[in-house]
């Protein structure tokens, strides 16, 4: 509702006045979001004073006004009523600032102020303790933009889904509490697009316990993409490998990303791997290295080499993993260089 159009309006000398009083860097604002000093109306000292009285200091208030200056165009009452929400889980009033500081553009997003309301009281409810509500609201807050009812319906379906495929009552909460926390953009699919793609994977001949394999292996990604594009992918790799549909599945259920990847990606990082000199046939036996980035790849592959490793006879298997797995695999690779070999029983030659 503000205007972008900084041709023909002057800026507010009252508003930069007020910020430079309090040792915000003008410059910086003028440079990244000028429309802010146009606005005929800014609460700068009355959204400074509320910032403060919740325990920011001096440098605090100006760092958040300098990342986040479209603060200043809400009103008191609007920040007020955003203080009393984030507080419903937040321990204290320093946990808020400091989350503030940190994420002062999901803070001071007011709009939806009621669904972002009933929307953390029905998290709640369903069991996510308030850390993770409030890593929701720094990291995607866009999920409590919609009306409740939207979110219990996709909480519905997941729940639905998972009872038809074959998981138990007792476990089905913790499941649904898991993959909200690793993937709370879940919510923003449709039931309808969650039924499709589950639909899909059991046409495909995907049993439904590994359906569920899969639902928890890809933390809910699955639910970011289309029966379309998890053909495509499929049909790429099917094509490289050149399996047949059980044997693609047990590689798909081996490494999800063949799914996951859309056929661009994995069309690139099949091919960082052949230029290395890696065959299919090795691909095919840890496909889990195509969860990596060519970029990973190489510099993984660098590291092994320069210690006489020979990545194109021995197995993909030391190149797998997180960055930590791949340190601890790198580091017994050296020692075991390192180490002389020596033969307890081996005559000892003592020249005369």
């Amino acid at each position: 509702s503000y205007t972008t159009d900084t041709k023909s309006r002057e800026e507010n000398k009252k508003t930069i006045e007020s910020l430079y009083s309090l040792s915000v860097d003008i410059k910086k604002i003028r440079r990244l979001k000028e429309w802010v000093l146009l606005q005929d109306v800014a609460y700068v000292k009355e959204i400074a004073g509320i910032l403060q009285e919740m325990g920011a200091d001096e440098t605090t208030v100006a760092n958040i006004l300098e990342r986040c200056p479209e603060a200043v165009l809400h009103t008191p009452a609007e920040i007020n009523s955003q203080r009393d929400l984030w507080q419903l889980v937040c321990q204290n009033e320093k946990q808020l600032i400091k989350l503030i500081e940190q994420f002062p553009e999901s803070f001071f997003t007011t709009e939806n102020h009621e669904n972002q309301k009933a929307n953390i009281l029905f998290f709640q409810e369903l069991g996510l303790k308030n850390n993770i509500i409030t890593r929701f609201l720094t990291s995607a807050p866009s999920i409590f933009y919609n009306p409740v009812e939207k979110n219990k319906n996709v909480i519905e379906t997941l729940q639905r889904n998972y009872l038809s495929l074959g998981g138990s009552d007792a476990n089905m909460k913790i499941w649904i509490l898991k993959l909200l926390s690793q993937n709370p953009f879940i919510l923003l699919n449709t039931s309808t697009s969650i039924q499709e793609n589950l639909e899909f994977l059991q046409k495909n001949d995907f049993t439904d316990h590994e359906v569920l394999q899969l639902l928890s292996k890809l933390k809910g990604f699955i639910f970011q993409l289309t029966p379309t594009t998890m053909q495509k992918s499929m049909l790429f790799s099917k094509n490289i490998f050149k399996c047949s549909n059980q044997e693609l599945k047990r590689l798909v259920l081996k490494c999800p990303a063949l799914l996951y990847y859309s056929v661009a990606v994995l069309e690139e990082r099949f091919e960082g791997l052949l230029k290395e000199g890696i065959s299919v046939a090795q691909i095919r036996e840890t496909p889990m290295v195509l969860e990596l980035t060519t970029q990973i790849l190489r510099y993984r592959i660098k590291k092994l080499s320069a210690l006489g490793y020979d990545i194109k006879s021995g197995t993909l298997e030391s190149l797998n993993g997180t960055k930590k797995d791949f340190e601890v695999n790198y580091g017994k690779i050296q020692s075991k260089k390192e180490r002389p070999i020596f033969n307890p029983v081996a005559p000892i030659n003592i020249e005369d």
